[in-house]
């Protein structure tokens, strides 16, 4: 089968399609005909040699797929028919024509939804719904800061900060960002280029700050974090885009504000977690992606390009040109 690949880390230029035995489903897998992958930020990390696979894992980029089943492994528990139309959240492998996948990390495409479409949802959809609902337990009326509100994860968090009747602020570096953050839901969105962001998000609550940050900057933002951030609140960190060194006296200003501090990597979960994580997923949130309900969600797809044009694809996000996701189309 064909697969995007790399010899050795370094650039998108590394990248490319390379012929790879087809993997066979296992036990309690299920072998899916892949359509179409989407992009994150971890196959950037694992391209430059930063974030390795976990162990057992298919050094193949993609953390995501949609598709369908072709295949079953023994000891499938008969949830899964071939032909089946689905989607799954992996730890790897995604980026090629076939991909084995725990069956319990299959979740159904809803209704009227393409392929492309679907392929936008498992993996951001997932990391904001856990770390809204799993890591800080999101509340009604809360206010939720959602740094780079116009990637993937951001984009699914707003709505998601919406459906829990909470209220979404964001961060971008781009008016057009912005503006797509507030035709997602967003209640208000603050330009990081030109602006204080803490300064206007404490003008935004009066004073009171925001009760969860879901940051994946890190180092540079950690001032400004605890600035607009209330007492009591809950900060969560799931990237390092501008690294992990602080310096100055977190701890202090945390306690200050009897603040916690909360990390999470979907990525490397256990099954047990994942599985059920998805479980909820599927049935408190998926049915609103349908066609007619409401509120209604929807991935917010930037662009599509081909398997072999995926070195394009990874420049598109290093330059952070994407609004929303950036998806792969697996060659039929």
């Amino acid at each position: 089968m064909l697969a995007a690949y790399f010899d050795c880390p370094g650039g998108p230029e590394n990248l490319y399609v390379k012929k790879v035995m087809k993997p066979s489903p296992g036990e309690g897998e299920v072998l899916l005909k892949v359509s179409a992958s989407a992009l994150n930020r971890a196959d950037l990390l694992q391209r430059k040699g930063k974030y390795p696979p976990p162990k057992g894992a298919s050094d193949i980029l993609g953390l995501e797929a949609a598709g369908s089943v072709a295949g079953l492994g023994p000891g499938c528990k008969g949830r899964w028919k071939i032909g089946d139309s689905v989607m799954a959240l992996l730890s790897g492998g995604g980026q090629a024509e076939y991909v084995a996948v725990p069956e319990g990390f299959l979740m159904p495409i809803p209704n009227d939804m393409t392929f492309i479409q679907a392929a936008a949802i498992p993996e951001a959809w997932l990391t904001a719904f856990q770390l809204l609902h799993f890591v800080v337990k999101v509340q009604k009326g809360e206010s939720v800061l959602i740094h780079a509100g116009a990637s993937g994860v951001g984009m699914a968090a707003i709505q998601l900060v919406r459906l829990a009747e909470a209220v979404p602020i964001v961060t971008a570096g781009t008016q057009e960002k912005l503006k797509a953050t507030a035709n997602a839901g967003a209640a208000a969105g603050f330009n990081y280029k030109t602006e204080d962001f803490s300064e206007k998000v404490l003008e935004f609550t009066q004073g009171s700050g925001v009760d969860i940050i879901l940051d994946c900057v890190g180092g540079s933002y950690w001032e400004k974090n605890l600035n607009c951030l209330s007492t009591d609140g809950r900060w969560i960190i799931y990237g390092l885009l501008s690294g992990g060194e602080v310096h100055g006296d977190l701890l202090s200003r945390l306690l200050s504000k009897r603040a916690s501090i909360h990390t999470s990597l979907l990525r490397s979960r256990d099954k047990e977690a994942s599985t059920g994580c998805q479980q909820s997923f599927t049935e408190d949130v998926l049915p609103y992606f349908s066609e007619g309900a409401s509120p209604h969600l929807q991935p917010f797809v930037d662009s599509v390009y081909p398997l072999h044009k995926i070195a394009e694809a990874h420049r598109i996000m290093e330059e952070n040109k994407n609004i929303g996701k950036i998806v792969i189309e697996i060659p039929a």
